[in-house]
């Protein structure tokens, strides 16, 4: 399953040369995978309230061409990876003309209220058969 989020760059994210600031893809990949738990009816919320936290291990930026401020934007998020303790996300940002303009992955770890990895298999097998059974075969 892939998750579309649709973003409408806002001027403060903006650089001194009007292209959106490097710093700003985290957050709207962030954006993207609160929004595809959301779409699997797994709102990111739920985690919190059940003492589950994703802390992000590893992220990978690749600026493929700038976008700007007045860009229409699609970003695609999906689950390309899954464990039982870890998910492994990709994204794909498109420009109105279609275009790739940016990718990313991020890898994240189930931890527990005390920071500490989570078997979500074991705990909270609810979770865990969701998220099996929507990993993406890039092949």
């Amino acid at each position: 399953m892939k998750s579309l989020l649709s973003i409408e760059p806002r001027f403060a994210e903006t650089d001194q040369m009007g292209v959106i600031h490097h710093a700003t893809y985290p957050i709207w990949y962030e954006m993207g995978r609160i929004k595809y738990c959301d779409d699997l009816g797994m709102p990111f919320k739920n985690f919190i309230e059940r003492g589950i936290h994703l802390a992000v291990t590893e992220l990978s930026v690749n600026y493929k061409k700038s976008t700007r401020f007045g860009d229409d934007l699609k970003l695609y998020t999906y689950l390309i990876g899954f464990t039982k303790i870890r998910s492994y996300f990709k994204f794909e940002l498109y420009n109105q003309n279609n275009e790739l303009v940016n990718t990313g992955f991020a890898t994240l770890a189930w931890l527990d209220q005390n920071m500490k990895p989570l078997n979500i298999q074991k705990t909270h097998p609810d979770i865990f058969e969701v998220f099996s059974k929507h990993v993406v075969n890039e092949s």
